[in-house]
């Protein structure tokens, strides 16, 4: 199978799909890898170190697409990029569907094979391809919040780890989940007043359990949200379910009860956002002010960390793309049913039933229809 590995093109996305070590694995597998020159400078890889990889080098992301049999990539394709699609081109990267109805009728209507690393399942269970991410999201997310609440950049001049004489900062985390576990470990680093509200009692008592005590844990309803958010100086919206649409949790008439200058961090921003007043920021536009409360939104924030980020991402998704391109998508995903879990459209269906409820299309079973 013919691999190819384009430039990521969303904003300030410096992610690769592939590394050089990822290149060779697919080299050694019989498989041929196309590389877009500079692909990987904004995560440290030359294309000298593709080539020696076992790579071709091409200068323009039309080739690099044309070619291929197989798409890797880190972020979901974007307009400019859609009129690459074309029937039985294989895509595997993340996707957010659920959260984007142009990009998956893009795909629906150009019958493109879709894998989404969030929603693939692995064989323990769990979100093996999410988790890196959302481990690196969560720890941003207080690193970023903490940055957003200095006066300088809107907030309330609030240092969340307090110094001795004056009080610590409070973080509210929505969420108990990857994303939200390490959000508080960050936080409780900090020495900040931490919070944690989760619809799982199971979730909370082993926060509770690892943290020692030393956050606070509340079951989230509604009275808790609001009662959490009033105290907050920095939210941490962390809900997900898998392949669908966040819930609402936090909505625009709470923002009138929380302290002007108070920051949230909206890391579900790829599913839609758990917060209502959330709209997708970049890097280069990472926040706006609603009802004097600092919003950040960056829908791909592992991107400012891009050499972590690729190579943790690269280390959790290889296994399953040498899967595609050993067997193709039919006979991976029938051999696999958490792979089969990921694929997102197939042959001009959907075939995940969170983003055909989110999106008000037409569901198929992807069993019946491999």
């Amino acid at each position: 199978m013919i691999i190819g590995l384009p430039k990521e093109i969303k904003n300030n996305e410096f992610r690769v799909g592939l590394t050089p070590g990822a290149v060779s694995a697919y080299v050694r597998a019989g498989h041929t890898v196309v590389v877009e020159q500079g692909a990987g400078l904004g995560s440290g890889f030359t294309d000298q170190e593709y080539r020696a990889a076992g790579a071709s080098i091409e200068e323009q992301a039309a080739a690099v697409w044309a070619g291929a049999d197989m798409i890797v990539k880190v972020k979901e394709p974007i307009e400019p990029e859609y009129r690459y699609f074309r029937q039985g081109l294989l895509l595997y990267t993340y996707l957010h569907l659920a959260a984007d109805g142009p990009l998956t009728r893009a795909l629906l209507d150009a019958r493109v094979d879709a894998v989404a690393y969030e929603t693939i399942i692995g064989r323990e269970g769990g979100l093996p391809c999410l988790a890196p991410m959302s481990e690196i999201a969560g720890r941003m997310a207080v690193q970023e919040g903490a940055k957003y609440l200095e006066k300088t950049f809107g907030g309330r001049g609030v240092l969340l780890a307090g110094v001795p004489g004056v009080e610590k900062g409070n973080v509210v985390i929505l969420g108990g989940g990857s994303v939200g576990t390490n959000a508080c470990k960050m936080a409780v680093g900090m020495g900040a007043n931490v919070t944690v509200l989760d619809v799982n009692l199971r979730r909370l008592a082993y926060l509770d359990d690892i943290f020692d005590k030393r956050i606070t844990t509340l079951c989230s309803t509604r009275e808790n949200v609001r009662r959490a958010v009033e105290q907050a100086d920095l939210v941490v919206g962390a809900v997900l379910l898998p392949g669908r649409a966040a819930p609402k949790l936090l909505l625009r008439e709470d923002l009138s009860a929380m302290k002007p200058g108070a920051v949230v961090v909206d890391v579900a921003v790829d599913q839609g956002g758990c917060v209502e007043t959330t709209h997708p920021t970049t890097h280069d536009d990472p926040v706006f002010t609603v009802d004097g409360i600092v919003h950040y939104c960056v829908a791909n924030m592992p991107g400012a960390v891009s050499r972590t980020s690729t190579l943790a991402l690269v280390n959790a998704t290889l296994p399953y793309g040498l899967e595609l391109a050993g067997k193709g998508v039919v006979e991976a995903c029938r051999a696999d049913r958490g792979l089969l879990a990921g694929l997102n459209c197939c042959q001009g269906r959907c075939t995940f039933a969170g983003v055909a409820e989110a999106l008000g299309l037409e569901y198929t079973d992807p069993e019946k229809l491999l």
